[in-house]
């Protein structure tokens, strides 16, 4: 039966383990860009927990969804904890090699099975920016993971935030929510102290 429970960061770190583990020991080295707040977990202190995985395996996408399927039966996780729904929310900029920087290689440098790869938090920033959720200001993670983000890389208004959102995504991908949301955010971020 599948659990609903979230991943923290140590789950979040045996879950790599053990799907470099399981590469290695099939002889392959597969590479996969995470992202939301998998990544967030993994990076920032001040994310504890998130649902799944979101992530990008285009290269070897069928070796990744079998061995992600049988970890999930090992260990009672929903079938897509590992899964492939952030592809929408790419931008065009995810081709420069700056924008991602390499978290690190499992189950380890020496055996190496998994290179795992997260965002810089400035594209980051951008892709919760345009997958906001809406649902009020005080009622999204994606709201939280936004204010937290731009306290990280020191954006304090709305134009800011919009300005460095349209650095990686074209005006006309950007939704008047968008824009709202962060109008919304920001104005209270100014009336609020810092955390």
């Amino acid at each position: 039966m599948a659990t609903d429970k979230p991943f923290d960061r140590a789950t979040l770190l045996m879950a790599l383990n053990e799907l470099g583990r399981r590469a290695h020991a099939a002889g392959r080295v597969i590479e996969i860009a995470i992202y939301g707040g998998s990544a967030l977990t993994l990076t920032m202190n001040w994310r504890v927990a998130t649902k799944d995985v979101d992530a990008v395996f285009e290269r070897d996408k069928g070796f990744v969804t079998k061995i992600a399927a049988e970890i999930a039966e090992d260990y009672g996780w929903d079938r897509d904890w590992l899964n492939d729904g952030v592809k929408g929310w790419l931008s065009a900029a995810e081709q420069d090699p700056d924008v991602k920087t390499l978290l690190g290689t499992y189950p380890s440098e020496d055996q190496p099975g998994l290179r795992v790869f997260v965002p810089r938090p400035q594209y980051l920033f951008a892709m919760k920016c345009r997958a906001m959720r809406i649902g009020g200001v005080d009622q999204s993670q994606d709201v939280e993971d936004i204010k937290n983000l731009a306290r990280e890389i020191g954006i304090t208004t709305s134009d800011e935030a919009m300005d460095l959102v349209l650095r990686f995504y074209p005006h006309q991908l950007i939704e008047p929510k968008t824009r709202f949301g962060l109008e919304e955010i920001f104005s209270h971020l100014r009336d609020g102290p810092p955390r």
